[in-house]
Formats: C-alpha cells, structure tokens, sequence
C-alpha cells in the first residue's frame, strides 16, 4: 500500500497515491467525507498528502489540518493548493479563500491563533494562472497558452515577495487563483 495520499482527487487522481474523494464521478481508492473525523487512516501513516483545491470546500478547514497532521509521518509533506482570497468565494461551493497568513496559524509563536500542533513552512507560492490542468482541458489553445505565459510572468514578480503581493498589488493583476503551500509536519 502507497505511503502517499492525495485527497479530494476528483477525477484527476495520481499514480503511486491513494486516492480519496467523497462526491466524485469516478469513485477513487477510498470514499470518505473529509468533514468527518477521524479519516479512516493510522497515525503517521502517509509521508506526503496532497490536497489540491480541497480545502475550501470543507467546514472546518483548522480540523481537516489537525486530521491531515495526525495521519502525516513526522518530517511528512502536507502539499496543500487552495484559491488565493482574491479568488476565493469565485465557486458557489467554495467556503473560505486563502493567504500569506495560513501558515502562521500552525507556528507555535504566533499568538494570535495557533492550533495547537507545529507545521514547518517549506515554501509558499502564488498562481495567477492556477489549475493548469483544468484549463487545458476548458479553455481554447490560444487563451491557454496566452494566461500560461502571463501567469508565468506575473508569478515571478509577486512571488519576489507574496505577502506584499498579497496583500497590495495582487488587486492590480485581478487576483490570484491560487496559492500553494508545502508544510513538514513537525512531531
């Protein structure tokens, strides 16, 4: 059995992974509703859980980080893409946007809200042109390759520096689809 898990697949689940989903078309390895605890998986069972686009959909965003903790081996990656809050509520599904200070809710020296267990913040990238994968699939072949080489362009330069990016001229660029972050679980 893999060590990997990718949550909330959807129909594009992952080779090498486990993959897991609640309303998708095509069923995946496991069914489960991820607003349910616990997963039904051991502790420290997985080293890498993706979970792309799937956090915003759930209700409690703070407990689906504790449960993806305690299935994640210590010195694991938690890879997590959720929309930028610029972009956020663009889906009717959608329940929370995202932004540079997710990451501090999970360091042990923020006061203003830690949850109680440590995630190491390896990197944190902002996407202008989010969801790759899904626009190859939607958009003609001229805007996708015309949004992919802008979103590259624009990347660049608000990743220089994401929180003031985030938080100032992402505005300007008519916001982010996405933002990725890459935590190591610290047990």
């Amino acid at each position: 059995m893999s060590d990997k898990l990718n949550i909330g697949c959807g129909e594009f689940k992952k080779t090498g992974y486990i993959n897991l989903d609640y309303f998708s078309v095509t069923p995946g390895d496991v069914t489960h509703d991820l607003d349910i605890f616990p997963y039904p998986f051991s502790e420290n069972q997985f080293s890498i859980i993706e979970a792309r686009h799937v956090l915003e959909h759930l209700s409690r965003p703070f407990c689906v980080m504790k449960e993806l903790f305690r299935i994640t081996k210590p010195e694991g990656l938690l890879c997590i893409s959720v929309p930028h809050f610029t972009r956020g509520l663009t889906h009717p599904e959608h329940k929370a946007g995202f932004d540079v200070s997710f990451p501090l809710y999970f360091n042990k020296n923020f006061i203003g809200g830690y949850q109680g267990f440590e995630l190491e913040l390896i990197s944190m990238h902002l996407c202008w042109f989010g969801q790759p994968y899904l626009k190859k699939k939607t958009l003609r072949t001229s805007q996708y390759l015309l949004g992919k080489s802008l979103g590259f362009f624009i990347d660049c330069l608000a990743n220089a520096s994401p929180f003031l990016c985030s938080k100032l001229w992402c505005f300007w660029v008519g916001g982010f689809d996405e933002i990725e972050y890459v935590f190591r679980v610290k047990k």
